[in-house]
């Protein structure tokens, strides 16, 4: 049996401005990981749990998931309600702004769906759930709460949490009210993906330890933690691990969009395959170092690196 995975988030238009023009795909954190996993171990059952509309970009969202082989039968389709969308401007160095139509986006409102407690039930019977800071900070205040619950309700039931931080202050009502979910979220994790800016903006931490301790703290058992070009660091109990991030020239890289979406997914993926920390590691910086050399979220298939890192 494949190991089944649901990744709870949201897809948004995603609309890339260039010199040559502005491109339109499809995007979003959750989503892009959801992909890159599908792609990393073909094995996965990979579900993507969202709600959407019921226009045409919605339809064209759901074709372009299941062509990756994302399984769409917890996807729900809401009248008079459309996707989100973003728009992205990449400077010469490859940085990002970004620029969000989200306020009303139909995934803001998939646990207030007809069959959201028959998919609730649903996630119980899953090997594994993925989902990040900002499938938490779309939701409305009492939606979240119902989230964490259905969560620590899958948990009783054996399934396993992974959660990418993913801190995006522009969505949260306060830096308190982010602090509170994201403490009552990692204690309910498993693996935590947290990148290291991400925790410093959120918490006022100014060194790793802070970060660290906290987060062991609150029972996660394997922490890995994003810090861009530099080496991630991988604990479990007393164990600790350094790799290094794939070194890249300036001018090779072009557009950071889903690196650390397509890093989470390259070690969860190996992870899952039962490769160890540090091979999975090794794979996610190679992941990670291609997706910013292509513009877009999603690479083509044709420039995925092989699933055996090199060493």
């Amino acid at each position: 049996m494949p190991t089944k995975i649901a990744i709870i988030g949201e897809c948004m238009i995603e609309l890339s401005e260039s010199k040559a023009g502005i491109v339109r795909h499809f995007g979003g954190d959750t989503l892009n990981t959801a992909i890159y996993l599908t792609r990393t171990n073909p094995e996965l059952a990979v579900s993507y749990v969202t709600a959407l509309g019921t226009d045409t970009m919605s339809d064209a969202m759901l074709t372009q998931w299941q062509q990756e082989g994302v399984h769409i039968e917890l996807v729900q389709r809401l009248e008079h309600k459309l996707p989100g969308l973003y728009l992205i401007e990449t400077d010469e160095q490859g940085e990002r702004t970004f620029h969000y139509w989200r306020n009303d986006a139909a995934a803001r409102y998939w646990l207030q769906g007809e069959d959201a407690g028959s998919i609730c039930q649903q996630l119980q019977r899953f090997d594994w759930l993925y989902l990040s800071g900002i499938s938490l900070a779309i939701l409305p205040p009492a939606d979240r709460a119902n989230l964490l619950q259905q969560l620590a309700l899958c948990r009783v039931k054996g399934v396993k949490i992974a959660f990418d931080n993913n801190f995006r202050p522009g969505l949260w009502e306060s830096k308190e009210a982010a602090q509170q979910i994201y403490s009552a979220m990692l204690a309910l994790t498993d693996i935590a993906f947290l990148t290291l800016d991400d925790e410093f903006a959120l918490w006022g931490d100014t060194q790793v330890e802070q970060t660290l301790t906290r987060t062991r703290a609150l029972g996660v058992a394997e922490i890995v933690l994003k810090r861009g070009a530099e080496p991630c660091l991988i604990v479990q109990s007393d164990k600790r691990d350094e790799i290094p991030a794939v070194q890249l020239a300036k001018d090779q890289v072009i557009d950071t969009t889903a690196a650390g979406d397509s890093f989470s997914a390259g070690y969860l993926a190996k992870r899952l395959a039962k490769a160890s920390t540090s091979e999975a590691a090794r794979y996610a910086h190679q992941l990670a170092s291609t997706v910013i050399q292509h513009r877009g979220a999603i690479i083509p298939h044709l420039a995925m690196p092989a699933t055996t890192p090199t060493l």
